[in-house]
């Protein structure tokens, strides 16, 4: 059986408590929490670059439409 226990911990208290963690528990925490920070910008860059499904056929077509203006510059 577990027992769910909520404390109300203010940041400086909690600061005060990783200080007296040893050195190595600091670096784990520090990875863990730069590990999220990581998460949560990468799921957010992700859903601003986020694009309908693409098919090959509109990947072609932006292909060829590409090509052509590259053709096009050369001919000028």
């Amino acid at each position: 059986m577990k027992t769910a226990l909520q404390i109300d911990i203010t940041f400086d208290q909690i600061l005060s408590m990783v200080k007296q963690l040893p050195r190595q528990q600091k670096l784990k925490l520090s990875k863990e929490l730069e590990r999220e920070a990581i998460d949560t910008k990468l799921t957010s860059l992700l859903k601003t670059f986020k694009a309908p499904k693409l098919d090959l056929k509109t990947i072609s077509e932006e292909v060829e439409s590409v090509r052509k203006g590259i053709y096009d510059k050369r001919k000028h």
